[in-house]
Protein backbone atom coordinates (compact mmCIF):
# COMPACT_ATOMS: atom_id res chain seq x y z
CA UNK A 1 0.00 0.00 0.00
CA UNK A 2 1.27 3.55 -1.19
CA UNK A 3 1.06 4.77 2.64
CA UNK A 4 3.16 1.75 4.05
CA UNK A 5 5.03 2.47 1.59
CA UNK A 6 5.67 6.09 2.86
CA UNK A 7 6.33 5.36 6.13
CA UNK A 8 8.91 2.76 5.51
CA UNK A 9 11.12 5.41 2.71
CA UNK A 10 11.47 7.70 5.51
CA UNK A 11 13.00 5.21 7.45
CA UNK A 12 16.92 6.34 6.23
CA UNK A 13 16.19 9.39 7.67
CA UNK A 14 15.34 9.01 10.80
CA UNK A 15 18.15 6.61 11.18
CA UNK A 16 20.02 10.52 10.54
CA UNK A 17 17.54 12.24 12.33
CA UNK A 18 18.79 10.78 15.21
CA UNK A 19 20.72 12.86 16.95
CA UNK A 20 18.96 15.70 16.24
CA UNK A 21 16.24 14.16 18.93
CA UNK A 22 18.49 15.26 21.68
CA UNK A 23 17.90 19.29 20.88
CA UNK A 24 13.70 18.82 20.79
CA UNK A 25 12.61 20.28 24.14
CA UNK A 26 12.45 19.34 27.91
CA UNK A 27 9.09 18.78 28.52
CA UNK A 28 8.87 14.59 27.79
CA UNK A 29 13.28 12.99 27.93
CA UNK A 30 14.02 12.12 23.81
CA UNK A 31 14.47 9.21 22.97
CA UNK A 32 16.46 6.64 21.14
CA UNK A 33 15.73 6.13 17.71
CA UNK A 34 17.63 2.83 17.28
CA UNK A 35 16.68 0.01 19.18
CA UNK A 36 18.52 -0.67 22.54
CA UNK A 37 19.65 -4.11 23.14
CA UNK A 38 18.71 -6.72 25.35
CA UNK A 39 16.81 -9.95 25.64
CA UNK A 40 13.51 -9.11 26.87
CA UNK A 41 10.39 -10.50 24.52
CA UNK A 42 8.56 -8.05 22.78
CA UNK A 43 4.68 -9.12 22.76
CA UNK A 44 2.36 -7.75 20.17
CA UNK A 45 -1.35 -8.27 20.87
CA UNK A 46 -3.61 -8.14 17.51
CA UNK A 47 -0.64 -8.64 15.02
CA UNK A 48 -2.30 -9.52 12.31
CA UNK A 49 -4.65 -6.48 12.35
CA UNK A 50 -2.99 -3.02 10.26
CA UNK A 51 -2.16 -1.01 13.31
CA UNK A 52 -0.09 -4.22 14.61
CA UNK A 53 1.35 -5.02 11.38
CA UNK A 54 3.01 -1.69 10.84
CA UNK A 55 4.04 -2.23 14.39
CA UNK A 56 5.94 -5.47 13.78
CA UNK A 57 7.52 -4.09 10.37
CA UNK A 58 8.66 -1.16 11.92
CA UNK A 59 9.93 -2.90 15.12
CA UNK A 60 12.23 -5.12 12.07
CA UNK A 61 13.19 -2.32 10.44
CA UNK A 62 14.38 -0.31 13.94
CA UNK A 63 16.89 -3.53 14.09
CA UNK A 64 15.04 -5.50 16.63
CA UNK A 65 15.70 -9.43 16.14
CA UNK A 66 12.48 -10.74 15.30
CA UNK A 67 13.25 -13.99 17.46
CA UNK A 68 12.89 -11.21 20.59
CA UNK A 69 8.96 -11.18 19.16
CA UNK A 70 5.67 -12.85 20.41
CA UNK A 71 2.92 -12.18 18.13
CA UNK A 72 -0.29 -12.75 19.06
CA UNK A 73 -3.16 -13.26 16.69
CA UNK A 74 -6.71 -14.93 16.70
CA UNK A 75 -5.76 -15.80 13.03
CA UNK A 76 -1.70 -16.89 13.43
CA UNK A 77 -1.39 -18.27 9.82
CA UNK A 78 -1.45 -14.78 8.71
CA UNK A 79 1.77 -13.94 10.38
CA UNK A 80 4.25 -17.22 9.02
CA UNK A 81 6.19 -14.64 7.11
CA UNK A 82 7.52 -13.80 10.92
CA UNK A 83 7.73 -17.04 12.32
CA UNK A 84 10.13 -17.90 9.27
CA UNK A 85 12.19 -14.99 10.53
CA UNK A 86 12.35 -16.24 13.94
CA UNK A 87 9.32 -14.90 15.85
CA UNK A 88 6.98 -17.05 18.17
CA UNK A 89 3.52 -16.95 15.96
CA UNK A 90 0.85 -17.52 18.85
CA UNK A 91 -2.74 -17.88 19.23
CA UNK A 92 -4.62 -15.62 21.63
CA UNK A 93 -8.05 -14.04 21.67
CA UNK A 94 -9.82 -11.52 24.35
CA UNK A 95 -13.00 -13.42 24.11
CA UNK A 96 -11.16 -16.83 25.08
CA UNK A 97 -9.15 -15.90 28.36
CA UNK A 98 -7.75 -19.27 28.36
CA UNK A 99 -5.49 -18.51 25.64
CA UNK A 100 -3.78 -15.90 27.38
CA UNK A 101 -1.82 -17.14 29.51
CA UNK A 102 0.29 -19.57 26.86
CA UNK A 103 -0.21 -16.52 24.82
CA UNK A 104 2.21 -13.77 26.65
CA UNK A 105 4.15 -16.35 28.48
CA UNK A 106 8.08 -15.26 28.10
CA UNK A 107 7.14 -11.51 26.98
CA UNK A 108 8.20 -8.40 29.08
CA UNK A 109 6.96 -5.72 27.10
CA UNK A 110 3.56 -5.96 25.77
CA UNK A 111 1.86 -3.64 22.99
CA UNK A 112 -2.10 -3.61 23.83
CA UNK A 113 -4.09 -2.43 20.75
CA UNK A 114 -7.29 -1.62 21.57
CA UNK A 115 -10.79 -3.27 20.14
CA UNK A 116 -14.31 -2.42 19.51
CA UNK A 117 -16.30 -4.58 22.01
CA UNK A 118 -19.56 -5.17 22.54
CA UNK A 119 -23.03 -4.67 24.51
CA UNK A 120 -22.03 -7.89 25.72
CA UNK A 121 -18.28 -7.81 25.93
CA UNK A 122 -17.47 -4.57 26.66
CA UNK A 123 -13.98 -3.22 25.55
CA UNK A 124 -12.65 -2.41 29.09
CA UNK A 125 -13.80 -5.99 30.48
CA UNK A 126 -11.71 -7.98 27.47
CA UNK A 127 -8.89 -5.30 27.61
CA UNK A 128 -8.65 -6.19 31.60
CA UNK A 129 -8.47 -9.89 30.59
CA UNK A 130 -5.82 -8.88 28.71
CA UNK A 131 -3.62 -7.14 31.33
CA UNK A 132 -4.62 -9.44 33.84
CA UNK A 133 -3.26 -12.32 31.88
CA UNK A 134 0.10 -10.21 30.68
CA UNK A 135 0.75 -9.37 34.17
CA UNK A 136 0.27 -13.02 35.31
CA UNK A 137 3.03 -14.07 32.77
CA UNK A 138 5.28 -11.52 34.13
CA UNK A 139 4.93 -8.73 31.85
CA UNK A 140 6.48 -5.61 33.17
CA UNK A 141 5.18 -3.05 30.52
CA UNK A 142 2.16 -2.52 28.64
CA UNK A 143 1.84 0.06 25.87
CA UNK A 144 -2.01 0.39 25.54
CA UNK A 145 -3.12 2.98 22.18
CA UNK A 146 -5.56 5.04 23.67
CA UNK A 147 -7.71 8.31 22.61
CA UNK A 148 -6.03 11.69 21.97
CA UNK A 149 -9.44 13.51 23.04
CA UNK A 150 -8.60 12.00 26.98
CA UNK A 151 -6.60 14.83 27.69
CA UNK A 152 -9.05 17.85 26.83
CA UNK A 153 -11.91 15.75 29.41
CA UNK A 154 -13.33 13.77 26.19
CA UNK A 155 -15.00 10.72 27.74
CA UNK A 156 -18.06 10.31 24.85
CA UNK A 157 -18.33 7.47 22.77
CA UNK A 158 -15.42 5.58 22.63
CA UNK A 159 -13.05 7.52 25.03
CA UNK A 160 -15.07 6.47 27.74
CA UNK A 161 -13.74 3.06 26.87
CA UNK A 162 -10.44 4.14 26.57
CA UNK A 163 -10.12 6.18 30.23
CA UNK A 164 -11.54 3.47 31.74
CA UNK A 165 -9.20 1.02 30.17
CA UNK A 166 -6.53 3.55 30.91
CA UNK A 167 -7.53 3.51 34.69
CA UNK A 168 -7.52 -0.20 34.61
CA UNK A 169 -4.25 -0.46 33.37
CA UNK A 170 -2.99 2.52 35.96
CA UNK A 171 -4.14 0.35 38.76
CA UNK A 172 -3.27 -3.13 37.51
CA UNK A 173 0.65 -2.89 39.07
CA UNK A 174 2.07 -3.00 35.71
CA UNK A 175 4.55 -0.06 34.25
CA UNK A 176 2.43 1.53 31.59
CA UNK A 177 2.73 4.06 28.46
CA UNK A 178 -0.43 5.12 26.97
CA UNK A 179 0.34 5.79 23.21
CA UNK A 180 -3.15 8.50 22.86
CA UNK A 181 -3.63 8.06 18.63
CA UNK A 182 -5.09 10.68 17.30
CA UNK A 183 -7.53 10.08 14.50
CA UNK A 184 -6.04 8.42 11.31
CA UNK A 185 -5.32 11.25 8.87
CA UNK A 186 -5.51 7.71 6.09
CA UNK A 187 -9.26 8.14 6.19
CA UNK A 188 -8.89 11.80 4.64
CA UNK A 189 -7.52 9.71 0.94
CA UNK A 190 -11.47 9.25 0.74
CA UNK A 191 -12.48 12.96 1.75
CA UNK A 192 -10.00 14.52 -0.73
CA UNK A 193 -11.09 12.06 -3.48
CA UNK A 194 -15.03 12.78 -2.75
CA UNK A 195 -13.79 16.60 -3.13
CA UNK A 196 -11.85 16.60 -6.21
CA UNK A 197 -14.93 14.56 -7.64
CA UNK A 198 -17.16 17.23 -6.57
CA UNK A 199 -15.30 19.90 -7.06
CA UNK A 200 -16.32 21.33 -4.34
CA UNK A 201 -16.26 21.69 -0.36
CA UNK A 202 -18.49 22.88 2.15
CA UNK A 203 -16.45 23.87 5.64
CA UNK A 204 -19.10 22.60 8.61
CA UNK A 205 -20.38 25.35 11.33
CA UNK A 206 -19.16 23.70 13.61
CA UNK A 207 -15.75 21.96 12.42
CA UNK A 208 -13.22 21.15 14.94
CA UNK A 209 -9.71 21.05 13.42
CA UNK A 210 -8.34 17.62 14.21
CA UNK A 211 -3.99 16.96 13.98
CA UNK A 212 -4.69 13.58 11.97
CA UNK A 213 -1.91 11.11 11.67
CA UNK A 214 -1.08 8.24 9.74
CA UNK A 215 -1.52 4.59 10.26
CA UNK A 216 1.83 3.72 10.03
CA UNK A 217 2.83 6.71 12.16
CA UNK A 218 0.98 4.96 14.90
CA UNK A 219 2.78 1.99 14.72
CA UNK A 220 6.31 4.02 14.22
CA UNK A 221 5.12 5.63 18.03
CA UNK A 222 4.35 1.85 19.43
CA UNK A 223 7.45 0.24 18.05
CA UNK A 224 10.00 3.30 19.45
CA UNK A 225 8.06 2.76 22.70
CA UNK A 226 8.56 -1.17 22.40
CA UNK A 227 12.00 -0.95 21.66
CA UNK A 228 13.80 1.69 23.58
CA UNK A 229 14.15 2.48 27.61
CA UNK A 230 12.22 5.11 29.45
CA UNK A 231 8.39 4.92 28.86
CA UNK A 232 7.59 3.95 32.22
CA UNK A 233 3.92 5.58 33.27
CA UNK A 234 3.88 8.08 30.40
CA UNK A 235 1.15 8.98 28.18
CA UNK A 236 1.84 10.56 24.84
CA UNK A 237 -0.39 12.17 22.44
CA UNK A 238 -0.21 10.74 18.92
CA UNK A 239 -0.37 13.68 16.45
CA UNK A 240 0.02 15.08 13.26
CA UNK A 241 2.30 17.86 12.79
CA UNK A 242 -0.84 20.38 12.08
CA UNK A 243 -4.52 20.72 12.61
CA UNK A 244 -6.58 20.04 9.87
CA UNK A 245 -10.07 20.43 8.33
CA UNK A 246 -11.81 20.81 5.40
CA UNK A 247 -9.98 24.06 3.90
CA UNK A 248 -7.06 22.47 4.59
CA UNK A 249 -7.79 18.74 3.20
CA UNK A 250 -9.12 20.52 -0.11
CA UNK A 251 -5.91 23.18 -0.64
CA UNK A 252 -3.71 19.58 0.00
CA UNK A 253 -5.70 17.80 -2.70
CA UNK A 254 -5.75 20.30 -4.90
CA UNK A 255 -2.08 21.31 -4.72
CA UNK A 256 -1.11 17.77 -5.77
CA UNK A 257 -3.90 16.87 -8.31
CA UNK A 258 -3.92 20.22 -9.90
CA UNK A 259 -7.69 19.99 -9.95
CA UNK A 260 -9.52 23.29 -8.45
CA UNK A 261 -12.12 22.45 -5.45
CA UNK A 262 -14.57 25.39 -4.64
CA UNK A 263 -14.55 25.61 -1.07
CA UNK A 264 -17.74 27.01 0.28
CA UNK A 265 -18.96 27.72 4.37
CA UNK A 266 -22.03 25.87 5.46
CA UNK A 267 -25.14 27.73 4.94
CA UNK A 268 -28.86 26.47 4.36
CA UNK A 269 -28.50 26.27 0.67
CA UNK A 270 -24.92 24.82 0.86
CA UNK A 271 -26.14 21.52 3.77
CA UNK A 272 -23.29 19.52 4.46
CA UNK A 273 -23.12 16.83 6.81
CA UNK A 274 -21.95 17.51 10.53
CA UNK A 275 -18.07 18.40 11.33
CA UNK A 276 -16.35 15.47 12.60
CA UNK A 277 -14.48 15.96 15.46
CA UNK A 278 -14.72 17.40 19.04
CA UNK A 279 -13.08 20.36 21.06
CA UNK A 280 -11.09 17.72 22.90
CA UNK A 281 -9.50 16.30 19.68
CA UNK A 282 -8.42 19.66 18.45
CA UNK A 283 -4.71 19.33 19.81
CA UNK A 284 -1.20 19.07 18.21
CA UNK A 285 2.07 17.72 20.14
CA UNK A 286 5.47 17.14 19.23
CA UNK A 287 5.35 13.70 21.17
CA UNK A 288 5.99 11.75 17.93
CA UNK A 289 8.62 13.44 16.85
CA UNK A 290 10.76 13.07 20.20
CA UNK A 291 9.27 9.35 20.05
CA UNK A 292 11.06 8.46 16.49
CA UNK A 293 13.35 11.36 15.96
CA UNK A 294 11.69 12.29 12.63
CA UNK A 295 8.36 14.64 11.88
CA UNK A 296 5.19 12.86 11.49
CA UNK A 297 3.62 12.24 8.02
CA UNK A 298 1.54 15.70 6.44
CA UNK A 299 -1.18 15.80 4.66
CA UNK A 300 0.45 16.86 1.50
CA UNK A 301 3.25 14.17 1.90
CA UNK A 302 -0.01 11.16 2.22
CA UNK A 303 -1.95 12.84 -0.69
CA UNK A 304 1.25 12.67 -3.23
CA UNK A 305 1.63 9.12 -2.18
CA UNK A 306 -1.72 8.39 -3.03
CA UNK A 307 -2.17 10.45 -5.89
CA UNK A 308 -3.55 8.01 -7.95
CA UNK A 309 -6.04 7.66 -5.27
CA UNK A 310 -7.34 10.83 -5.53
CA UNK A 311 -8.16 10.83 -8.80
CA UNK A 312 -10.09 7.53 -8.57
CA UNK A 313 -7.55 5.66 -9.76
CA UNK A 314 -6.62 7.13 -12.85
CA UNK A 315 -3.24 9.21 -12.52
Amino acid sequence: MAIERLARTGLTRRRLLGSAAAAIGTAIAPRFVRAQGGTGRIIVSGASGRLGGLTVAELIERGVEASRLILVSRTPETLERYAAMGASVRFGDFTKPESLPAAYAGGTRMLLISIGGSPEDPAPAAHKRAIDAAKAAGVRLIAYTSYVGIPGGDTAGRAADHLETEEVLKASGVAWTMLRNSIYMDRLVGEAAQMIAAGRAIVPRNEHKIGYITRADCGAAAAAVLSTPGHENTAYEITGPELVGVRETAAAASAVTGRPIEVLDETPENPTRPGFGRPAMTLVTDHFERLTGRAPTSVRALFEANRAALLGGSA
